[in-house]
């Protein structure tokens, strides 16, 4: 039987360029693989990103000689375009579905979430039938051959408890770890939080268009 590779430790770098490399192969396809002035774009984004960062094409470029070092990334060239482009390979190393994947890339690229987080979120990379679809997936990532991500301690207030992914080290957003009972008096408006959200994205999904038109 075929030995599955230990799980990759990640650097912060590594695991935004895997996360964003994942996220458009799910909701830009016909733009995927990536050069690498997208894939900058892709990390640098403002909205669906925690932290925010501020790469440039350089570090993105070392990052990526890394992860292909690690075998978790690997180019493509053909087509019209002469650029060079990046694919990844974390399904092809490790036995994981879209759904999966899914979930792995936006814990990579936002950090610890709830259940509930995952499913509002999760719209344009997969669509899950319901939370407790997306429970089971984390279930299944949590006990599997590999342990891909846990669950975090509920802290004080929270109704739910959030995932982290377990391809590497990671800073745990302040309201994870210094929440106090101050803090959680006043409830957010989800409704008015996810609207935000989505007009967030639709302005970043324009810039993306505009930069993947200009590569071309």
């Amino acid at each position: 039987m075929e030995e599955i590779k230990a799980l990759p430790d990640l650097s912060a770098e590594e695991q935004r360029v895997l996360g964003s490399l994942i996220e458009k192969s799910r909701t830009t396809p016909d733009y995927y693989p990536m050069t690498l002035n997208s894939l900058t774009a892709a990390c640098n984004q403002k909205s669906s990103r925690n932290p925010v960062v501020n790469y440039d094409e350089e570090t993105v470029t070392l990052t990526l000689n890394a992860l292909k070092i690690k075998g978790l990334t690997s180019t493509a060239t053909g087509g019209s375009s002469r650029a060079i482009k990046y694919k990844h390979n974390l399904g092809i190393v490790y036995p994981l579905v879209p759904s999966e994947l899914s979930i792995l890339s936006l814990l990579l690229l936002r950090g610890p979430l709830t259940p509930g987080e995952i499913n509002s979120n999760s719209g344009r990379l997969y669509e899950f039938d319901s939370i407790e679809e997306v429970l089971e997936q984390l279930q299944k990532l949590s006990n599997g051959e590999h342990a891909f991500v846990k669950q975090l301690p509920k802290k004080t207030g929270q109704k739910e408890a959030r995932f982290i992914h377990l391809l590497g080290e990671q800073a745990h957003t302040p309201e994870v770890e210094n929440q106090t009972s101050e803090t959680t008096i006043f409830q957010p408006n989800e409704a008015l939080e996810n609207r935000i959200s989505k007009l967030e994205q639709e302005v970043e999904d324009l810039k993306e268009l505009v930069n993947l038109l200009m590569d071309k």
